[in-house]
């Protein structure tokens, strides 16, 4: 069953895609969400992202393990 959140900005730009991971919960440690990154588990808009400081902007839209994540200003 998939599962939808949102994560604010809080006035931020962006978020590092590993931090990204972490803070909404769909990681432990960041030691895990580097290997997920890496290797190539982990979606951006639709498309397999392995760059862990990808910044993830207002807009988009994270996916991992049936779970998505929506990142909003």
């Amino acid at each position: 069953m998939a599962s939808e959140k949102e994560i604010k900005l809080d006035g931020e730009e962006f978020i590092l895609l590993q931090s990204l991971l972490k803070y909404s919960g769909l990681c432990d440690t960041g030691g895990e969400a580097k290997a997920i990154i890496t290797d190539g588990k982990v979606k951006v808009n639709g498309e397999v992202e392995t760059r862990r400081g990808k910044k993830i902007r207002a807009g988009q839209v994270v996916f991992y393990n049936g779970l998505t994540v929506k990142v909003i200003e």
